[in-house]
């Protein structure tokens, strides 16, 4: 029995040793791979008005031109591309009521003056009367009372008249400046309301070009700076000047919108054509500091804007900034960000809290 009890005790203690010895044999487990993110070391970005920005060709005068009342058009005499001079007829509209209610007005004019012709007789012959006391003076008062009510009733009609009268005129789309037709909208049988646009007519002698300026710059601007201008594939540069400068910031660019006036004639440009334009008033003007990052750096925390900065020990750490509007050379951070700190530009969209990153710095991410 003493036998048969040692056995039993023993059997358990080697199924015990049996399952213990592949936990002790596990591996252990393998620790991540730090990520590989390209980063860069920031640095203050110098930006003045000797930048170039891109901007498009405009008119200064660009004219909307439409009937003054409404109908039906007839007849169109110009197409896109037509160059217009002044005063010239655009297009035409059906003036059968307009020329009807001409006449109408026409004939309440003949009217009105024949009924004054009468009040006037009638008022001499009982002036006679009155002289001649056969008559009251309150009855020649009643016929001085009808020559006015005639007289009143033939201003009455001319002015109809004549708003009759530029009622047919108005059937005829004048232009209102010369310079090239750019746009139309209307087609003859068409029928339009008053004031609707039915041509665009650009100004060929008053061409400016239309550029964004970030607010990091645009206290240095003033309307009269000069400027250069170039086309895009253009070796030649045209003398420009600041004409105009937007007092608020454009709601979706979050940048200032100018217009610099062309001052050298140069048949090869054209409208809407892009052009490049380069402020040049270094002598009065400061230049200002501020970093600059590339668009992929930039990440959305909710509705915060973001960058993910890189610590000496190479984790990732998610930090809010404040960015300004988009530029050629890249998102400029106006706080947020030191000088010298190291942030992740390309694969920012995979970095977690904390992790471990692999830092790749290519030269050209060194942005100065």
């Amino acid at each position: 029995m003493t036998t048969n009890n040692h056995n039993a005790f023993k059997v358990p203690y080697i199924l015990v040793i049996l399952f213990m010895l592949p936990a002790c044999h596990q591996e252990p487990e393998e620790v991540a791979a730090p990520r590989p993110v390209w980063v860069m070391t920031v640095e203050n970005a110098t930006s003045s008005v000797n930048s170039r920005y891109t901007g498009v060709v405009k008119s200064r005068y660009e004219s909307n031109v439409g009937f003054r009342i409404n109908g039906k058009i007839v007849q169109r005499l110009v197409n896109v591309g037509d160059v217009v001079r002044k005063g010239q007829v655009l297009a035409k509209l059906d003036a059968s009521d307009t020329q009807l209610n001409a006449s109408s007005a026409q004939a309440d004019v003949q009217a009105a003056q024949a009924n004054l012709a009468l009040a006037k007789a009638e008022l001499e012959r009982r002036q006679q009367l009155y002289r001649q006391q056969f008559i009251s003076r309150s009855a020649l008062d009643s016929y001085e009372t009808q020559l006015k009510t005639a007289q009143a009733r033939l201003q009455q009609a001319q002015s109809q008249a004549a708003v009759s009268q530029h009622q047919t005129a108005y059937t005829q789309l004048l232009a209102d400046r010369a310079g090239v037709v750019g746009m139309i909208t209307a087609e003859p049988g068409q029928v339009v309301a008053t004031g609707q646009t039915i041509a665009q007519i650009y100004d060929l002698n008053a061409l400016e070009v239309q550029v964004s300026v970030p607010e990091t710059v645009i206290d240095q601007l003033h309307p009269g700076d000069d400027a250069k201008i170039q086309l895009v594939e253009n070796a030649r540069y045209d003398r420009g000047r600041i004409r105009e400068i937007s007092p608020a910031a454009n709601s979706q660019t979050h940048a200032f919108d100018l217009r610099v006036q062309l001052l050298d004639t140069n048949p090869q440009v054209k409208l809407g054509m892009t052009a490049q334009v380069q402020f040049s008033q270094a002598g009065h003007a400061q230049s200002s500091h501020y970093i600059i990052v590339p668009s992929t750096a930039i990440t959305r925390q909710g509705k915060d804007t973001a960058v993910w900065v890189i610590d000496t020990q190479q984790r990732a750490h998610l930090r809010k900034v404040t960015t300004g509007p988009i530029t050629e050379a890249g998102i400029p951070v106006i706080s947020g960000l030191q000088v010298q700190e190291r942030i992740a530009t390309i694969g920012v969209h995979t970095l977690a809290e904390g992790m471990q990153v692999q830092a790749v710095t290519p030269a050209a991410e060194v942005l100065r």
